[in-house]
């Protein structure tokens, strides 16, 4: 197994083929796992969606202290058919063997890291429900959204009071409705010891994203989106913050009308 490339400080990842008669180029934007894909070939204007095929976190293999695995396939749809399918494995901040299979010969194609010459520009994109989303982990608090029918939505996110702390963003159903939605994540402005979410929602009736309004927080412990994670099963949504001494947690559950309803809370002594 060969691992291609320094240490990563953002994606997307640049790519090159190895073994092409022609060299080929392409940008690799994605989120977390795998959610958000898409390519953009070098030369080309239009980009191309990849749809999660799987997806795999490993943390046991590689023994005690050693960094989780993250295995990653999509496939390549071009105008809603399949075209190829990408292979990579992610370590840590490596991206380790990357490949890409063309569909219509069956052919493979190694792929290798492009190193990029200076600092990384901290821009990043997603494709999400037909909408790109454009923003910056580093340098600005600017959110830009672009649908497929050609209206756009620009935004300003919090922005980290840290200059070594940086924009994060995950992409999850925090409504349990089916549809992925999207959040932003800084450290708080305290100590820094648990993140802030500003969390937009998808509305499939309007296919547009709304942001999130705060639920009452007259009963909650944290009275704010604070390491916000969510329970499938149960359909809860949980906040976590610390106060003194002690972690507080709260959850949260959605009405029949869509607003987030406090449930109970609880306080964790350390």
């Amino acid at each position: 197994m060969t691992i291609l490339g320094n240490f990563l400080q953002a994606q997307p990842v640049t790519l090159r083929s190895v073994d092409a008669e022609k060299e080929f180029r392409l940008k690799l934007y994605y989120g977390n796992g795998g959610k958000g894909a898409f390519v953009q070939y070098e030369g080309k204007k239009e980009i191309i969606p990849l749809r999660v095929k799987s997806y795999r976190l490993d943390t046991i293999s590689g023994g005690p202290g050693q960094p989780a695995k993250h295995y990653f396939v999509w496939d390549e749809m071009v105008k809603g058919k399949f075209n190829g399918t990408y292979k990579m494995v992610q370590m840590k901040n490596y991206i380790v063997d990357p490949t890409y299979m063309r569909a219509t010969d069956f052919r493979h194609f190694n792929l290798e890291l492009v190193e990029e010459e200076g600092d990384p520009d901290g821009d990043d994109q997603y494709l999400l429900h037909g909408a790109r989303i454009s923003f910056n982990h580093f340098y600005n608090n600017k959110l830009l959204i672009e649908y497929p029918d050609g209206k756009k939505m620009n935004a300003e996110l919090p922005f980290p009071d840290s200059p070594d702390a940086a924009q994060q963003s995950i992409i999850e159903d925090y409504n349990f409705d089916g549809y992925d939605d999207l959040a932003f994540t800084i450290p708080d402005a305290g100590m820094g010891v648990y993140s802030m979410f500003t969390i937009y929602l998808y509305n499939p009736k309007t296919k547009r994203f709304e942001l999130f309004k705060e639920p009452d927080y007259s009963k909650s412990s944290c009275s704010c989106l604070c390491d916000v994670s969510v329970d499938k099963e149960h359909k809860l949504l949980y906040t976590g913050c610390r106060g003194g001494a002690s972690w507080h947690q709260d959850a949260y559950r959605f009405d029949k009308n869509g607003v987030l309803r406090w449930v109970a809370s609880q306080k964790q002594e350390e």
